[in-house]
């Protein structure tokens, strides 16, 4: 079981190398980020977007454009749909974002000619290194579904699971994350993590333990949860956090990112490929943690 993104990278090019199709490439960390890749035998890259502007940037940042395969487009919005095009039709594996709003992103995943949607939910998938603790986390959904209700949420763990089983753990503690341990009708994140726990335990949601609802501290600290009596296999050890909506995940997400300065790596998952999702505010690092932890995910699903 991977326990750090140095163990993923490290796996990652033990595999086939990948190729990627980055929408909308001309974004000078997005170009550190695919270099490094390249340098690293993790992957290349086929770079849509407007070749001049591309060329430039790779000049000023000392990375040899003429080693990629570049696709002029210089239309955003264009761009992700020819990407996702060039992944749809095999020429590459991965698709990436660049510099493009995720809506537009998104739209060109979805698109029902040229996408990769397959008819299953998409998710947004961040494994992250916790400081203090000695393994990989898992956060979802922070980007992708706004308010997910019951089924949604079932599915969102079942992307999740496919995550943490490509990084070597077959069967993840999951935690429903809410604001207090108890069921309350005026929260109905509360019921919904009951009700998905309940699911897990009479084995419609394998795969998995689940509990919930959980605080944080209840979830990811085994002191907290043994202080406020809460007991059982997920509490304080979780190695997967569910979100009940958006905002939450977000917000801990960016916690993550500028409080606790923890390296991590975002895909979304569900689509016919894995989809490199990252902030444009990501450092280069945590880009390419993330076309590692896409290229790792690939690798177990081929």
């Amino acid at each position: 079981m991977f326990r750090s993104f140095a163990e993923i990278i490290a796996a990652a090019r033990g595999m086939n190398r990948v190729k990627l199709a980055v929408a909308a490439a001309a974004h000078a960390d997005v170009l550190t980020a695919v270099n490094a890749a390249k340098q690293a035998g993790i992957a290349d890259a086929i770079l849509v977007g407007d070749a001049e502007a591309i060329a430039r940037i790779c000049r000023k940042e000392g990375v040899n454009s003429e080693s990629f395969e570049i696709e002029h487009e210089p239309d955003v919005r264009l761009a992700a749909r020819r990407a996702a095009a060039l992944v749809r039709g095999g020429s590459a594996k991965v698709l990436m974002k660049g510099l493009v709003g995720t809506a537009d992103f998104m739209r060109a995943v979805l698109n029902k000619a040229e996408g990769l949607g397959t008819g299953a939910l998409l998710s947004h998938i961040v494994v992250f290194e916790a400081p203090g603790h000695q393994r990989l986390m898992t956060l979802t959904d922070a980007a992708i579904n706004i308010a997910p209700d019951l089924p949604q949420k079932v599915q969102i763990i079942e992307n999740a699971i496919q995550v943490t089983r490509a990084l070597g753990n077959p069967e993840p503690r999951v935690a429903m994350l809410a604001a207090v341990e108890t069921v309350s009708s005026a929260m109905k994140a509360t019921e919904d993590a009951a009700l998905i726990a309940k699911m897990a335990e009479r084995g419609q949601i394998r795969g998995c333990r689940i509990d919930g609802p959980l605080a944080l501290d209840n979830a990811v600290s085994v002191a907290a949860a043994k202080h406020k009596g809460i007991g059982g296999e997920v509490a304080g050890l979780a190695d997967v956090l569910v979100v009940p909506f958006i905002e939450v995940g977000n917000v801990l997400y960016k916690s993550l990112v500028y409080f606790a300065n923890a390296p991590l790596g975002g895909i979304v998952i569900g689509a016919a490929a894995p989809v490199v999702l990252t902030s444009r505010a990501d450092s280069p690092q945590n880009k390419m943690n993330s076309i590692a932890l896409a290229v790792a995910v690939s690798g177990a699903t081929r």
